[in-house]
C-alpha cells in the first residue's frame, strides 16, 4: 500500500505533537511532493478524506462504532501505518481551525493542478459513506456535508442529486443515476453508459484517487448498477 508509506513520510515532515495544525499538512504536502503532482493529487486526496472525517465527527459530537469501521473501509489501513493516519485525524480534529478552510485549501489545490476537480465528489461520496454508516445520516452531518459541497463549488440541484443517491439510494433508482422519476428507459440506459465510463478504474486513477482507496468507486457502482437493473425490469412508460 503505497499511499500509506507516503502519509508516513508526510507525517514525519510535520511538528512535534501539539503544534501541528492541518494547514502544516497541506503545506507540507505542496512542498514534499513538489516534483511529483501524481502523487501530490493522491497524497492531497488521503489527506482530505481524513481531516474532513474527522471535522464531521466533531461537528455531529457522536462518533459511532459503525462510523470508525466505514472510515477504515474507505482507507483500508494497514496496521503498521495506523498511527500515521490517526496522528493526522487528530490533527484535524484538534485543530481550532474550521473545516470551511480544509475544503476551500482542496478546492484550491485542485484547481491550481488541472482544473479537474471531480476528485471533490469522491470525497463527498466519502463523507456520505461514513454519515450512513449507522444506518442515519444525522442532521448535523446532512449540513457538514452540504457546506462542503457547496466550498467544492456543487450548486443546490447537483447537492439535491447528491443527497438523494445516498439518502434514498434502493428506494429511488432513478436518484441513484442523476434522473427524474419520469425519465424513459432509454434515458436511463444513456445515463447510465455515462455513468459505468467516468466511473472506470481508470478514469479515477487518472483524478487522483489512489488504489487503495478504490472501496468508494467500487460501492458506487454497485449502486449504479442495483439501480439501473431495477429500472430497466419496470414495464416502459
Amino acid at each position: 500500500m503505497a499511499i500509506f508509506a507516503t502519509l508516513s513520510a508526510l507525517v514525519q515532515q510535520l511538528p512535534a505533537s501539539g503544534r501541528a495544525t492541518f494547514s502544516a499538512v497541506l503545506d507540507a504536502v505542496r512542498s514534499l511532493f513538489a516534483g511529483d503532482r501524481d502523487t501530490r493529487r493522491k497524497v492531497a486526496f488521503s489527506v482530505a478524506i481524513i481531516a474532513l472525517s474527522a471535522k464531521m465527527a466533531k461537528a455531529d459530537g457522536i462518533v459511532s462504532t459503525a462510523e470508525v469501521s466505514a472510515f477504515r473501509q474507505i482507507l483500508e489501513i494497514p496496521p503498521e501505518e495506523m498511527k500515521n493516519v490517526f496522528r493526522l485525524y487528530d490533527i484535524a480534529k484538534q485543530d481550532v481551525a474550521g473545516f470551511e478552510v480544509y475544503a476551500a485549501r482542496l478546492r484550491s489545490m485542485c484547481e491550481d493542478e488541472s482544473g479537474n476537480c471531480q476528485i471533490l465528489s469522491d470525497v463527498l461520496d466519502a463523507l456520505f459513506h461514513i454519515a450512513k454508516a449507522d444506518g442515519l445520516v444525522h442532521e448535523r452531518e446532512l449540513a457538514f456535508i452540504e457546506e462542503i459541497a457547496g466550498i467544492f463549488g456543487l450548486d443546490a440541484a447537483a447537492f439535491a442529486r447528491l443527497r438523494e443517491r445516498h439518502i434514498q439510494g434502493p428506494d429511488n433508482p432513478y436518484a441513484v443515476l442523476g434522473l427524474d422519476a419520469d425519465a424513459t428507459h432509454a434515458e436511463a440506459r444513456a445515463q447510465y453508459l455515462t455513468l459505468v465510463k467516468e466511473n472506470h478504474p481508470d478514469r479515477l486513477a487518472a483524478r487522483g484517487v489512489p488504489d487503495e482507496f478504490m472501496f468508494i468507486a467500487s460501492e458506487r457502482m454497485k449502486a449504479i448498477n442495483d439501480a439501473y437493473t431495477k429500472i430497466a425490469k419496470w414495464p416502459a412508460a
